[in-house]
Formats: C-alpha cells, structure tokens, sequence
C-alpha cells in the first residue's frame, strides 16, 4: 500500500467519524461540509474529492455497514441463531457510533427501513411455512414480526448504552427467534 492510499484511507475514517459525531449532536439538517472538514481536520476539497455531498456520505456509510453485515451472515451462515447472533451483536458493539445514532436520529427512518429489509432478507431462507409451527403462516407475516422484534431490540440495546454483553443479547435474541422460526 502506498503512502497515497493511507492518506486517503486516513481522511476518509476522520470524515466519517467527524460526520457521525455531528450526527450524534445535530440534526442531519444543521450539518454542513464545513462543519465536517472543520471536525475532521481536513479541507471541503478533500471532502468533495470522496463523496458528492452530506448525503452521498450517509449514503456510502449505511451501504458500508450493511455490506459488512451481509458478509458476516455469509460467513455465519452455518452456525444457529445464538453463535450467528453473537458475531452480529459484536460487529454492533464495536460500531457503536453509528448504529446508535443511526437508530435515533433524523436519519433512522431510512436507515430502519433498510436494516428491517435486510434482517428479512437473512431469515427468509429459515423460515419454513410447509411443516410444523409455522405451517398455514404467510411466510411475509412471520419475517416482518420477527425482524421488526430484531431491530427494536437493537434499537433499545444501543439506546440503553448495551446493558447488556454481546454474549447474553445474542443467546437470549438468538433463543427468541429459534422459537418463533
């Protein structure tokens, strides 16, 4: 890696983390790109030479950290609830900044909307309506109930500053769901 691209990658990590600071104590509305530069120490030109606007910047980070998600659930994809959920509640412990304000901010309502859809997204292929519990259910009910518990309990866990450890989210997240799925 070149010093160029550590540069960048430098600039880059300040810009977003000034961005999701401000975020944290304004409304995205009150957010310029020079509060951004000034936060993060570096010029609107570097900011603009990355991202179009403030709204690009959202943008890039939410299709960042939902791609990061996916790849966990690939990489999970074989283990149960409980051990999947573990490597979730983890990857949202240490990314605390921006799930936390993501889910209590003005831009929660796009940012819930897409992290609903993709928690959907992971249960469909565990959802089975053929036999047992679940047969006769509309398989749509049953993802949106249980993927809707999924991000208010995320929601709550980061609005009550993670009361408790990843470990025990994920055993009794990870419980819940096995018996509704």
């Amino acid at each position: 890696m070149t010093k160029v691209d550590r540069r960048i990658i430098k600039s880059q990590a300040a810009i977003k983390k000034a961005f999701m600071e401000m975020m944290a104590e304004k409304t995205f509305n009150q957010i310029t790109i020079q509060d951004i530069s000034d936060r993060a120490n570096v010029s609107r030109r570097t900011i603009y030479l990355h991202y179009m606007d403030k709204y690009d910047l959202l943008d890039k980070l939410i299709e960042e950290h939902i791609n990061e998600l996916r790849e966990l659930r690939v990489s999970s994809s074989d283990m149960d609830f409980i051990e999947g959920g573990l490597i979730w509640f983890e990857y949202l412990e240490r990314n605390y900044l921006f799930f936390s304000t993501m889910l209590s901010s003005q831009a929660a309502v796009s940012f819930r909307s897409q992290f609903l859809d993709f928690v959907m997204e992971g249960l469909k292929e565990e959802v089975n309506i053929e036999e047992d519990k679940n047969y006769g259910l509309r398989q749509e009910i049953i993802l949106r109930f249980v993927a809707g518990a999924y991000v208010e309990i995320v929601e709550w866990w980061f609005k009550n500053e993670m009361p408790d450890p990843p470990r025990v989210m994920a055993d009794q997240v990870g419980f819940l769901i096995e018996r509704i799925v």
